[in-house]
Order: structure tokens, then C-alpha cells, then sequence
């Protein structure tokens, strides 16, 4: 277990609570504060870390001020936890942890090539973010733009329909007839007016006669 401190405030976060699992080489990376306390750091562990991994043998950190804290000094014994220390001024003895925080630091240092949501606004990915919201944003009014001058355009050739009220009379297009003709060319294209009955919504009933 460790921290990496003193980081650029993002979503409020200054901090990076660092567990790494010796038996699974899991790593876990929490968002934190430098000014947490003990209480913080064991519901932290219970929460992040112990619900991934369970309840583990034994924990190595250094010798950090949270780590030798009564509180969390207690818990580790209520839960039959070993608590193992590292020598003083020699960080290298949990060189697992210390080799995940040299990869987290190098990582952090570097700019994400996507959209990021989880950093500050005035970070450079931050910013990032902001300029692709504008950019998403002006794309979609061109869009709009766009479909409003294709109905325009659209509409200039498009025939409005006309307004048939029941007892109107209205030409039948012979189309779909079928006649005592001999042939289809001999046919007239439009037959007798009928009388409308009813005016559905797409459709128009006619009153037709029995020839």
C-alpha cells in the first residue's frame, strides 16, 4: 500500500491511494485527498480494495503517519491482519509497490489522446474536453442547418394535397380497374366522378355504382 501526493487537483482529488495484490498482481487506484485520515483509509480499503480481493493475511506499507495510527493499527488487529512496515528510508523493500507507482507517475504525466471526463477543466485534457464539446456542439447545429435547407428545397416540389370534405365528388383513376375492354390502352384513364363517403386519414372512400 501506498500514496501518491501533491497531484493537480482533479474532481476535487489531489491524491492516489495505490494497493497492489502480491498474490494476483492486481492493481487498485483510488481517488483520494492528502489530508485523509484513518477512518478515511479504512473505509477506503474496505471499499475498494478488501471487496475486490478479501480480507488479505497481511499488509506492507511504509511508515507512513496513517499506517501506525491506533485506529488503523486496530482494525488491522480486530481483523487479524499482520501489518508489515518497511525499513526506514528504504522504500525499495516493497519494490512491487514502488515499481506501480513509477508506472502510474509516467502514465500521469502524459496527455490522453481521447475525451476525458474524469479531470480538472483546466488541466490540458481537461480542455481537450471542452474543445470537442464545442466541436460536437457546432456540428450539430450545421447538421440542423443542413435538414432545414433540405426540406426547403423539398418542399418547393412537393404538391399540397387537396382538402376533400364527405359529398365532394372526385375522379377514380382506372389504374387498378379491371374493364370488359380488350385492352388496357383502350381504357379511359379516369372514370365518372363518385361521391365520397368517408375521408380517412390517408385514404378516401367512394359511393360506386354497380357498372
Amino acid at each position: 500500500m501506498d500514496f501518491i501526493t501533491q497531484l493537480q487537483l482533479s474532481n476535487n482529488f489531489d491524491s492516489i491511494s495505490i494497493a497492489v495484490d502480491r498474490f494476483s498482481k492486481m492493481e487498485i487506484f483510488i481517488p483520494t485527498y492528502g489530508t485523509i485520515t484513518a477512518l478515511d483509509l479504512a473505509q477506503i480499503f474496505i471499499s475498494h480494495v478488501f471487496s475486490k480481493t478479501g480480507l488479505p493475511i497481511s499488509i506492507f506499507s511504509d511508515r507512513g503517519s496513517l499506517f501506525v495510527l491506533s485506529l488503523w493499527t486496530q482494525l488491522c488487529e480486530k481483523l487479524k491482519i499482520s501489518r508489515d512496515l518497511s525499513t526506514a528510508f528504504h522504500p525499495e523493500t516493497d519494490g512491487q509497490t514502488e515499481r506501480v507507482n513509477q508506472m502510474l507517475e509516467h502514465i500521469y504525466g502524459r496527455n490522453p489522446s481521447f475525451d476525458s471526463i474524469h479531470v480538472s477543466q483546466d488541466s490540458p485534457a481537461g480542455k481537450l474536453s471542452t474543445k470537442l464539446q464545442s466541436v460536437q456542439q457546432v456540428v450539430k447545429e450545421e447538421l440542423d442547418l443542413s435538414i432545414r435547407r433540405f426540406k426547403k428545397y423539398a418542399d418547393r416540389n412537393r404538391a399540397i394535397p387537396p382538402d376533400f370534405q364527405p359529398g365532394d365528388k372526385v375522379w377514380l383513376a382506372s389504374k387498378n380497374i379491371k374493364t370488359t375492354r380488350p385492352t388496357k390502352k383502350l381504357s379511359e384513364r379516369w372514370l365518372q366522378p363518385f361521391e365520397g363517403l368517408k375521408i380517412g386519414s390517408h385514404a378516401y372512400h367512394l359511393k360506386l355504382n354497380q357498372q
